[in-house]
Order: structure tokens, then sequence, then C-alpha cells
């Protein structure tokens, strides 16, 4: 990595490597022989001095380098980095003293990112768009999250500039960004080791004043560790079984970061991909930030991973508020000041430390400290401006991705749509679970003929349900269809695999899928909510290939499955299914019973949006009587005092009478693009 200059001090780190190595860019390894805090030039300040330190934070940037939507071939102001990177430009211009930092899940997540992992792949000394992007701002550390792994610990080792030694992996150094990746809690089964460096030091000089309030410029140490959600070892379970093994992010701070202490560091950073759960501890939890906050070498929290911010004082719905140990409007846990920068480049979290020099080292003044989140949509919903600079950088990319996506594949007399996914629509569910079905039936005849006879399903999510806001829906018109229609279908790189079930466990399975709805009291007269804003719309699963079965939301979760049925016939509770689904659902992605990666008769090495792409390009030609209307499931009739009520995007009512769904009405639309809908539950059909 070469070194990068950072206003106000030169580029300085100490990262744990595989070999001693010390250049320009002042790189020493954590633990080898004679290493140690590297002083930068002047004197210590005094006790008594004060200076105020931004620590700046992106987060689950996900590729998104640009404010573009590579599915609709348009302009998206509301996300992007090249937006954040103004936001960043801006607050440096306010802090005298700033760090930059990334909170993980950056390179995966857009056409642009699957073109430069899987459809061109990136030659090794290139480097990935993002990076280059990011470059341009000169960061000063950041994290590996969980959607790192989706392409493989070859392409992580390569676009990171890290031998991995991990099997498989090349040992050779490819250009990866010049800031370093820390991650504490993924280790190599080859030693035990972490695959990353667990942590790094950074020395900076601090703009301060003395206790007499004269201007001084005084020596600071940073350190930073790196943590990524533990269940990363289920998500990824094809490209990480046998290769690494997981600590829990409490387990891996008390192993890693004393010895950042030890090195001298005024302040420890956790640079912790995942959000924040006052449940029970354990070592596999998702977002284990809560308990993290409470570790004594802990002093600040950068987070992401739950697409949310935190700080939200102006939220009154958040989940943050009220929350044990939080405090929701200045950005601490446990005392610990903390940020989470939303994500999509969205917004960008700002932590504003009030530094005090007390026995000899730099402390937080907790009193003066606060944090916030910067949203690149300004009070009047306009948009900052993107920073220029940015496009300039990954154009060449940004128009290959464009030419890519825009690959025909076939035509469709249909719209296929997530916006009324929730209440019954599968415009752009089925076409995904028939290419699923259809691609493992005939594997299963080929290779598999112990299960012959044994029914194929298939199950498929809504990626896209307005998590996002107004634009985060899958919105393909009828007409012609591209690869990018396929990537919009279908938005992760996950792989094609299938499970073996019985009737007892797809019931389980259904069960599963349907916490996606609040339970409804018909005898309320107040409006009530349909959807769980809790539950991820990816959870919710939607099983199709001669299944029907009705979802009873009066009823409590774990009893909403009735009237089950298999080609017209109840299901058996014993009887076999072979169920088509991906390689994150079928190792235990998302918590459904029964299915922990133990049932997998079929682990394909394709990847679902390529079944997808071949199918298609098999058929050429879709029409909403064979590829959008196999209404799987449906609500139980029941009428209610009041009135039922979900949200999507404003303006869609008619797509909603083309799925056949007559029995939902428009009952107000609200700013940004949203709108309530409401639902006759009495005329559910």
């Amino acid at each position: 990595m070469r070194p990068t200059a950072l206003p106000p001090s030169t580029f300085r780190f100490l990262a744990r490597a595989g070999t001693c190595a010390v250049g320009l860019a002042i790189l020493l390894a954590t633990g080898c022989a004679g290493s140690g805090p590297h002083r930068t030039a002047g004197a210590d300040a005094p006790d008594g001095s004060r200076a105020t330190l931004a620590l700046l934070e992106s987060t689950d940037i996900h590729a998104n380098v640009l404010s573009y939507d590579y599915y609709k071939l348009a302009e998206d102001p509301s996300l992007g980095f090249e937006r954040l990177a103004t936001l960043v430009r801006t607050a440096r211009a306010e802090y005298a003293n700033s760090l930059l930092f990334d909170g993980g899940d950056t390179i995966q997540g857009t056409a642009l990112a699957d073109w430069q992992a899987l459809a061109e792949p990136l030659p090794c000394d290139q480097k990935l768009a993002v990076y280059k992007a990011m470059d341009a701002l000169g960061y000063d550390g950041g994290v590996i999250g969980n959607h790192e792994f989706n392409y493989g610990l070859p392409f992580l080792a390569q676009v990171t500039g890290t031998p991995l030694n991990a099997e498989g992996v090349d040992a050779r150094r490819c250009n990866g960004p010049d800031f370093p990746l820390v991650l504490a809690n993924v280790l190599g089964t080859r030693d035990g080791q972490p695959l990353f460096a667990p942590t790094a030091l950074l020395e900076r000089t601090l703009k301060a004043r003395d206790a007499a309030g004269r201007p001084i410029e005084a020596p600071i140490r940073i350190g930073i560790i790196g943590f990524t959600p533990p269940p990363v070892m289920v998500w990824d379970r094809s490209h990480l079984e046998g290769r690494a093994t997981t600590l829990g992010l409490v387990e891996a701070s008390r192993r890693f970061a004393p010895a950042l202490r030890a090195q001298g560091a005024d302040l420890v950073v956790a640079i912790s991909h995942g959000g924040i759960n006052p449940g029970a501890y354990s070592s596999t939890m998702e977002n284990a930030n809560w308990h993290l906050a409470q570790e004594p070498d802990i002093d600040v929290l950068l987070l992401g991973h739950s697409h949310q911010a935190f700080p939200a004082p102006h939220d009154p719905k958040s989940r943050f508020n009220g929350m044990p140990g939080v405090d929701n409007q200045r950005g601490f846990i446990h005392g610990k000041p903390a940020v989470m920068g939303n994500f999509w480049g969205k917004s960008l979290g700002v932590i504003e430390l009030a530094l005090v020099r007390r026995g000899g080292r730099w402390t937080i003044d907790p009193a003066a400290t606060q944090s916030e989140v910067r949203d690149i949509r300004q009070p009047d919903g306009s948009f900052v401006a993107p920073d220029p600079a940015i496009r300039a950088l990954v154009r060449t990319e940004h128009d290959a991705a464009i030419r890519y996506v825009s690959t025909p594949i076939g035509d469709s007399d249909f719209a296929m749509t997530s916006y009324f996914a929730a209440v019954g629509d599968v415009t752009a569910l089925q076409m995904v679970n028939t290419a699923q079905r259809e691609w493992v039936e005939r594997y299963v005849a080929a290779e598999l003929p112990q299960y012959a006879g044994i029914p194929v399903l298939s199950a498929m999510a809504p990626f896209k349900v307005g998590f996002g806001g107004a634009t985060d829906y899958t919105a393909i018109a009828p007409g012609p269809l591209a690869i990018r229609n396929a990537a919009d279908l279908y938005q992760f790189p996950n792989t094609l695999t299938a499970v073996r079930i019985d009737g007892a466990g797809l019931k389980a399975w259904l069960e599963r899928a349907a916490g996606y709805f609040n339970r409804i009291d018909p005898a309320r007269r107040e409006p009530q909510d349909l959807i769980n804003r809790g539950f991820p719309g990816y959870n919710f699963d939607v099983v199709q290939g001669g299944l029907d079965y009705v979802i009873d939301v009066t009823r409590p979760e774990g009893e909403r499955i009735v009237a089950l049925r298999y080609r017209g016939r109840p299901v058996d509770p014993a009887e076999p299914f072979i169920v088509a689904t991906n390689n994150y659902r079928a190792s235990g992605g998302g918590g459904f019973p029964g299915l922990d990666g133990s049932n997998i008769v079929v682990e394909a090495a394709v990847a679902n949006r390529d079944v997808l792409i071949d199918a298609i390009r098999q058929r050429r030609h879709l029409t909403r009587a064979a590829d959008g209307a196999d209404r799987a499931w449906r609500f139980a009739p029941v009428a209610t005092a009041g009135p039922v009520l979900f949200r999507s995007a404003a303006g869609q009512l008619d797509l909603a009478r083309a799925a056949g769904l007559a029995h939902v009405s428009l009952l107000r639309e609200e700013p940004a693009g949203m709108a309530v809908y409401r639902i006759d539950l009495s005329k559910a059909r």
C-alpha cells in the first residue's frame, strides 16, 4: 500500500501483518520483535490541554459509488458515495482535526460490483472502483463487513491487497486500498490467526490548546480494531467452511484490544460491522455491540450492518428509543460515544470527540462529546451536490457496467414489481422461483436418482420492499428484458442450493416467513400496521411450485399457516419435499427452523441470478398468465373493526389492480414518494 497524504498529518499506522516492514507509510507489524509505538514529531501535550477530534464514518456503501440505479439506468440523487464525499469535505472544513473510517459492506451490492467481480473480473493490478473513490478522500481505516465475503476469499484477498492465509487463495499482493482494513474476529483455520490485521495503531498530530488556551500541536495515538457478525460463517458457508472460524465480539476484543493500549493508544476505536441488540450475549450474536460497549478497552464505537441511523433523536419510531444503556439523543452506548452512518452513502456518521489530556494521555470528555448522522438529503428535500472528482475517477467502470447490464435476454408482457409483494403480488418472484425449481428438477433427474419422485418446490423473497425509500422496489416495465432486469429481480450474488425437508418442516418454513406480518386484532378500531417493521423483507419467503396456503394474521406467530396444500391435497407432515433456495437460506440465514446446512442435497456452483438469466433467455417471451399469476398464498378472510394499513410507493395502485388485488386501496400519499394503502382483509381471496 502506498502512503496517502492526509491532513493534518502524515499517514501512519501500525498493523499486524505476515511480515515486518518499514516504509514511507511506516508499516510496523503488531507483535513483531522490537515493534512499538512510533511517535510523531512534537512534544506530548501537557495535562489540561484540550482538543476536538471528529471521527467521520461511512458504512454499508454497498458499491453505490455514484448516485445511479443500474437496474433502472437512471440517476438516483438519494444515495451514492459521490454525495457522501461532499459531506466529508464539508465536515473536514469544519473540524481542524478529523479521521475518516468505513464500517464495511463496501464492495458488494450493485451491478457495478458484480461486473467487476463476476462478469469482467478485475485484474490484479487494478483497483476496485469503490476503493478508487475512497482513496480519493484519504480514508484512515476500515473494517471487513459480512458482504465482503460474498465473492469468495480469493477475490477478497485480491481486491483488498491482502494475501490471506487460506486454502485456494493466491499469495500474491494485488492492488488494494491505501488504508488499513482491520478484522479481529475471523480467523484462518490454517494457523488460528486473524485473516486480516486485527488492529492498527494510527499516529496523528492534533491541533489543540494547552491549559492556558495557547494553540499547540501534539501527537495522539488511536488504535482501531475491527469486527464483523459471526453469523457470516452461516451466510457465506460455501466460501468460509473449512477455511475460517469466528470469535464473538467480546472474546475478540479481550484477545486483541489490550495490545493496542500496551502500544500506547490513547483511544481505542471499534469499527464494528454490526448493530445494537441488548439481548442475551452469545459468541455467535449478530449485533453484539451493546455488549462490546461494556468492554473496558473499547472507547468509541463506529457501527453498521443494520442499515439504520444512530443516533436518531428526531425519529419517534426509532428502535433505539428507550433501549437500556443507550442514549439515542447524543449517541452513547453504556457511556461510550457511538454512531451508525446509515447505508448506501445516504448519510455520514460524525462523532465530535472532546478530548482532554489527563495523566499523560488523551481522554474523552463525555459531557462535551456528541454524535450525529448527517444526511445527503437536506431539510428542503433537495440533495447535496455530488463531488465531481468521484465520477471522473470511475467513469470507465461506470460506462462498462451500463453496457453489461444492458445486454438483452428476452421480453415480458407484464410489469414485474415488488410494490405489493407483501399483500400477494408475485410478479417479481414467480420467474425466479420457476427458474430455480426447473434447474433443480433437471439436476435431480440427471444426478440424484435416489430423489426421483420427490416434489421440487422453490422459495424466493422480495429483496426490495421500500426499506431504502420509494425507489427501493423492483420495478420492471413490460417490454424488453436485459441483464439489469434480472439483477433487479435477484439482487444478491447467492448460489443455488436445495434442501430436503418434510411437510412439517415446510410448514415451519412458511410460519417463519409469516413473521413478516404483525398480529391483527379484528376488534380493534384504531388503525393497525400490517407489516412488522423489524422483519426484513428478504426473509418473507414465498414458496411456489404447486403449493397453496393461507396466512391468518389474526393468529400468533407459529400458528398462522392454514390450509396448506400441494396440488390441491393437504400436505402430510411426513411427506418429503425438495425446496430450491439459495446458499444463505439453506445454511441457516434468517433463522429458519430446520435450515442449518445439514439437509442440503444440491449445492450448485452457479449463481441464482445466472440461473434466472438463462431461464429467461430460453423462454424469451414471458407472459403474465404463465410467469406472473401463480398466487401461492392468500390472507385468511377476516372482518376488522378498524383499518389495516401498509406503506408502499405512491402512484402504483394500478399495478395492484393488474395483479388482481382488488381489496387494496389508497388511503393517502406521503412525502418522499411514499403512500399509505389500506387492505380489506374481509375481501381477501
